[in-house]
């Protein structure tokens, strides 16, 4: 197996998880969080009996979380078929990470609007579990020019040790 591809298989693993852990935050850790006291399914059947559709919310979670996904495997295929380097696809990995802060930003407002017009509670993020989604964007938005700058550097190395030679 080359570099290239663990690298794209990784950096796909890694946004399956960013997306998985999103998916379950806006689902099922921030609602807990936001009406303590309840349980998941009264939590549910109380946004459905309040008029709204948590099937939609649910929907649309998934669909935002999914994107991501989607997105990942393609720069992975790509990585892996064309002649991309090593660098570019770990950043296009990482650049799907640090927007994933967006999506945890809009996956936010399906269940969890619906949860705060039902129970009276804040809108916002009520769980650790956005917390450490931002930190992972905010990291992954850190090593992008990190990752370009070691790989600028190896190339200018890689020039000057050939025109030394």
């Amino acid at each position: 197996m080359t570099s290239k591809t663990v690298v794209a298989v990784s950096g796909a693993l890694v946004v399956t998880a960013y997306a998985a852990l999103l998916a379950v935050n806006a689902l099922v850790l921030d609602p807990l969080a936001a009406v303590p006291g309840k349980s998941l399914s009264e939590i549910y059947a109380t946004v459905d009996a309040m008029g709204m559709n948590s099937r939609q919310d649910v929907v649309g979670v998934l669909v935002t979380a999914g994107i991501g996904v989607v997105l990942a495997v393609g720069f992975a295929i790509a990585a892996i078929w064309k002649e991309i380097p090593v660098p570019v696809a770990l950043v296009c990995h990482l650049a799907l990470v640090a927007c994933g802060a967006g999506a945890v930003f809009q996956s936010g407002f399906f269940l969890g609007m619906d949860v705060a017009d039902s129970f009276g509670v804040s809108g916002g993020a009520h769980g650790m579990g956005a917390a450490v989604l931002y930190g992972t964007s905010l990291a992954a938005l850190v090593a992008i020019p990190a990752v370009l700058f070691l790989f600028l550097t190896m190339v200018q190395t890689l020039r000057r040790a050939r025109t030394a030679a």
